[in-house]
């Protein structure tokens, strides 16, 4: 079953529309092409402020691991943190989809 990469970062208030432009017109598009994954959603939680969240879909658990720990994860994250160190705190999360109805 499908697996999903999850980023979840955490911005500061004063960066989000910055940050939000930024990902729509380079890192997401940057990522799906890097990681040759099937698609991407990404969105702000209406929960939490200043936590947004990226979910990056592969066909298998095995593929979604090996980006993570690809050579590709680890150039867009050396980008990533060129703009935003000190300004986002992000984790990743790899899940495996055992259910779909």
């Amino acid at each position: 079953m499908a697996a999903y990469l999850i980023v979840e970062a955490e911005v500061e208030e004063e960066s989000r529309e910055a940050f939000d432009l930024w990902y729509e017109k380079e890192h997401l598009p940057d990522a799906i092409k890097a990681f040759g994954a099937e698609g991407a959603e990404r969105g702000w939680s209406d929960v939490t402020p200043g936590i947004h969240i990226a979910l990056y879909k592969f066909p298998n658990l095995e593929r979604a691991r090996a980006i993570a720990s690809s050579e590709a994860i680890k150039t867009l994250i050396a980008e990533f943190d060129r703009l935003w160190d000190g300004k986002v705190t992000r984790t990743r999360e790899v899940i495996e989809i055992k259910q779909k109805l």
